[in-house]
């Protein structure tokens, strides 16, 4: 909850931190305006970590480098087009150089088929103010001074937990309908709600969403699923439709309950696993950015659900092979959303391999099939020990504590195992250089199965030997030729 008279306080010191103190200075001696503007403010205002710094102003973009040139360590120009100017400013305090981005005040207009806007510069903090996408971002502190701006009412909502649009909502994202996944993005980020006008406008237009392209999409996906708890803007993406247009696959999996066949909500499953996994990475691995492939994988494991359902006599439901056919569904969606080949192949990796601890609880494996385990797992074993944990979503306390337990334990194993044989490296003891020589023949598909063989014989024996290795391969292959 905000405490309207710390924040001020903490806006104050960011008024007079060293590179906006500085900068404010710089842009009065030249004779025009500066503010701090957007999620500083607010966050400021809230407690929150301030990052990158943003500014806005009536000077124009050569203005805005003639005045940061002088200051700057590096300029770039990069946003020139629409008035954006960044520069690393060095922060004496600190004792390194601050990123920030100064743009000249907006004044821009949509032609409703695009979301691209035709830009256009304004003259006041107030009415860019006004064109920004939620009143809690709309917010500015002019400097030097400081002055807080507050033209749309961004503190009441601060101090509300509520999330609404500066304008009327249907005009908002009807100029720009990625402000509508934005709001989803935000309601989770900050654990606010999203006043009902503006929900009801994000229903109305969820089909707008067309015209925003899919690295957009994407980008605010993945910035999504970066909150601490994404579930709730998942939730509100579902149930105002607009998951419907980028990600059909989640809504899907709210299977509808046959009377006489029971099983899990599948949609709520998946949302508790998602958020199992996201409190075993921090728990595992606490101080490291958040891990979006593990993420896309917990919330997309069982989307193969739908298509792999079949209802059983006695009122049984099976799902076979969903993992496969999930993993499928997932490469074709993330490839829709413009994802790039590593996130796919890894997302896709785990949904496929997701089951395969499941059988160890039945009964304690043998050392090659932990090897068989880790060897196709690779470098996806650690994501594959958290989505595995945080699919147990059982009520039944006597079978979560049987599976935790052969989690253990098989962990344990691995750690045995892998100090032991190093199996981080798994590979056969024999190289394909000394296969040809052994054998007299030369490179081709027989290489290849020589090597399998050494490699299943590694996997199921364990560390033999080279020699041995090699007296192995002689009888396989004197066998294969007979």
């Amino acid at each position: 909850m905000l405490n309207m008279a710390e924040g001020l306080a903490r806006i104050g010191a960011l008024a007079a931190s060293p590179v906006t103190a500085t900068l404010g200075r710089a842009f009065a001696d030249a004779g025009f305006e500066l503010a701090v503007v957007g999620g500083p403010v607010r966050d400021a205002l809230l407690g929150r970590v301030t990052h990158d710094l943003d500014y806005a102003t009536d000077a124009r973009p050569d203005d805005i480098l003639r005045i940061v040139k002088p200051l700057a360590r590096a300029t770039w120009e990069i946003g020139r087009e629409f008035g954006t100017i960044g520069a690393k400013i060095w922060d004496d305090q600190a004792g390194v150089a601050e990123q920030v981005e100064i743009t000249t005040y907006r004044a821009d207009s949509y032609d409703g088929t695009t979301r691209k806007p035709v830009v256009a510069f304004g003259d006041s903090l107030e009415g860019d103010l006004s064109r920004r996408d939620f009143t809690v971002n709309a917010m500015a502190l002019r400097v030097p001074g400081p002055t807080l701006v507050d033209p749309t009412g961004g503190v009441e909502d601060l101090l509300a937990g509520i999330l609404r649009t500066p304008a009327d909502p249907e005009v908002s994202f009807g100029d720009d309908p990625l402000r509508m996944l934005r709001a989803a993005r935000f309601a989770a980020q900050l654990e606010f709600e999203v006043d009902e006008a503006t929900v009801a406008a994000m229903r109305t237009l969820r089909e707008t969403l067309r015209i925003v392209s899919a690295e957009r999409i994407q980008g605010e996906l993945v910035r999504l699923l970066q909150t601490d708890d994404p579930v709730r803007g998942l939730r509100l993406l579902v149930e105002t439709g607009l998951a419907e247009q980028f990600l059909p696959e989640v809504p899907a999996l709210q299977l509808e309950v046959d009377e006489h066949h029971h099983h899990k909500d599948v949609y709520e499953h998946s949302l508790t696993v998602l958020r199992q996994a996201i409190e075993l990475e921090h728990e595992r691995h606490p101080d490291t950015a958040p891990d979006v492939v593990l993420r896309l994988a917990a919330l997309l494991h069982d989307i193969g659900k739908p298509a792999t359902r079949k209802l059983e006599p006695g009122g049984g439901v099976s799902f076979h092979h969903h993992d496969v056919k999930g993993a499928r569904l997932a490469r074709k969606r993330l490839g829709a959303l413009r994802f790039d080949s590593a996130t796919i192949a890894s997302v896709c990796q785990l949904i496929e391999q997701h089951l395969r601890f499941f059988g160890y609880a039945e009964g304690a494996w043998t050392d090659s099939a932990v090897r068989r385990y880790v060897r196709d797992a690779g470098a996806e074993l650690e994501r594959l020990h958290i989505l595995t944990r945080a699919d147990v979503t059982t009520r039944n306390r006597r079978k979560a504590a049987r599976l935790r337990a052969a989690y253990d334990d098989i962990e344990r194993r691995i750690a045995a195992l892998a100090a032991q044989e190093e199996l981080d490296a798994m590979r056969p003891e024999v190289d394909g250089n000394r296969i040809q020589e052994l054998l007299g023949i030369r490179p081709g598909p027989e290489v290849g199965a020589a090597y399998r063989f050494l490699l299943d014989l590694r996997l199921d024996e364990g560390i033999l030997g080279a020699e041995a290795a090699e007296e192995r391969l002689r009888e396989w292959w004197a066998a294969r030729q007979a």
